[in-house]
Parts: structure tokens; sequence; C-alpha cells
């Protein structure tokens, strides 16, 4: 465990604090058990270190942990806890659960186990809670995760501070609103950029490199999260990746499906649980 504190203490020190998501007001950070999705890339990681750093002391009481880690091959996430629990822990915050094994199980008992204890995981997109084998659709407190919105890219951008806006507020003085916008910034002069390598916040780290982690993203979905998550054949990957390839050329568009099934060599059962797979990964968007 004292391997795990460790590597806690080192990315606390070195997260940034300098730009927040507005998902950090949306989250009821007092409920027992909170779960935080959304496609990698998003911010889910940055987002609880900087609730931590913000508000939490590094007295014991808080531990960050991705349940990816190679400890977790060989231990196992209730003797963790029970030990945090013992040492004085308070808060414990869990990344990537679906990277391990009987995950909604364990979570839940030590949701009933240890009552004074506040959980909060992230995971995949493709995460079930209500289809979980153990029930946490009643204990989890679930948040959806997206990528920046295009407020947030500006602010992160150009250093601003544009506060969220309501559809009421924009309804009753859009006017004002808008000429407030205009005086410190043109919009539409940033948005081609936000288009193209925009929406995942990665793009701060090296934006040569935007479209390449992007792809790795894709590819992580595709051969990784689908078959681990939705059992899809990882023999399939290539034809996912040759249905988002034709999806990207052709939209928007109303899909032909037996077309599509005949193009990509799969049947027509199939081909819609996939574009039903890929909309759940926040790959593509279906209005159907």
């Amino acid at each position: 465990m004292e391997e795990l504190e460790e590597k806690f203490i080192r990315k606390i020190e070195t997260i940034s604090m300098d730009f927040m998501r507005g998902t950090m007001q949306e989250i009821n950070w007092s409920a027992r058990l909170i779960g935080i999705r959304g496609a990698r890339g998003v911010g889910k990681t940055t987002l609880m270190l900087q609730y931590i750093k913000k508000n939490l002391p590094l007295d014991g009481s808080s531990l960050y942990v991705s349940l990816d880690n190679i400890w977790f091959a060989e231990n196992k996430l209730t003797g963790l806890t029970d030990e945090f629990i013992k040492k004085g822990g308070k808060f414990l915050f869990l990344d990537e659960v679906h990277k391990y094994p009987n995950w909604s199980q364990e979570l839940k008992n030590i949701y009933d186990d240890y009552p004074d204890l506040h959980i909060v995981f992230t995971g995949s997109s493709l995460l079930e809670i209500l289809n979980a084998r153990a029930d946490l659709s009643r204990r989890a407190v679930m948040y959806t995760m997206q990528g920046l919105s295009y407020r947030e890219y500006l602010n992160l951008t150009l250093n601003l501070n544009f506060p969220v806006v309501s559809l009421e507020e924009i309804l009753k003085d859009h006017v004002t609103i808008a000429g407030e916008v205009n005086k410190t910034v043109k919009p539409l002069q940033h948005f081609n950029n936000y288009l193209k390598s925009g929406y995942y916040p990665f793009f701060v780290e090296e934006a040569s490199l935007y479209h390449q982690r992007l792809e790795e993203v894709i590819n992580l979905i595709l051969e990784i999260e689908l078959p681990l998550l939705r059992k899809v054949d990882i023999a399939y990957a290539a034809r996912l990746k040759q249905l988002l390839q034709i999806i990207a050329q052709s939209a928007p568009f109303m899909p032909n499906i037996s077309k599509l099934s005949d193009r990509i060599k799969i049947n027509r059962n199939t081909l819609i649980s996939y574009l039903y797979f890929l909309q759940e990964a926040h790959l593509t968007k279906n209005t159907i």
C-alpha cells in the first residue's frame, strides 16, 4: 500500500490547478458513492486529483489509486480498503474501475461494510451501473463527463473566465449576454480550431500530437473497452474501424443498414448493435 500512497502524493504534487472543469461544480461531492463516466482523455483523473488537492487534507485520510495498476494483480481492492480504513482513511478515489475484475461486487461490499467511507470512482463511458451484477444503481450517484465545451475551450486557451449561462438566462437576456461576450472575444475566430482539436483537454500538453492521441483513444475503445465491456469479438475491431471511417466520411447522413452490412461484411443485427455501442462510447452521435 505504501507504493500506492507514494504514487498518489507524486501525482498531487504535479497536478495543475490553473484550469478546472465545470463538472467540478456539478458533482455533489458529499454523496457517499460517486461514479464518473467518460471517454479516456476527457479529464476524469485530473478532476479527481484537483478536487483532492483543493478540498482535502493530505494527512492519510485521502487516497487515489488507479485500478489498472499492476499492484492489483496480486492484491484485492477490499484488502486495500480495509488497511486504508484502519489507518484513518475517509476518502477513497478509484480510477479505471472497469479494468478491475468484479469491481461492482467489491464496491457494493465496501459501500455496505464501511458506512463512514466516501468513494469516488471513474470508468469508461461504457461502464454499466444499472445492469451491473451488484446493485449499485441505488447506491451510486452517477455523472457523465464530456470533453471540453466551447466555453471551457475559450477559458482554457485564452485565460478567460466565462461563467456557465443557463438556457433560461439566454432566452431572457441573450442580447446583453452576447454583447458581453463580444466585448472580450470574437467567438467564431476560434471555433474552427475548437472543432479540429479542442474537445479533448490533452491538446494542451502537445498540440501537434493531438490527432495521434485521438487515434490512440479510438483504438483503445475499439480494441480493449468494447471487447472487455460489450463482449465484441476482437477480430471485428478492423470492421469497426471501417464502419467509423464510413460514418466520418458521410456524416451527417441516414445510414442504409443493409448496404452498410454488406460493405463491412457483418450481419444486420450485429451492425445495429455496433452502431449503438459506438454511440455509448461517444464515438458517434445517433439521432434515431
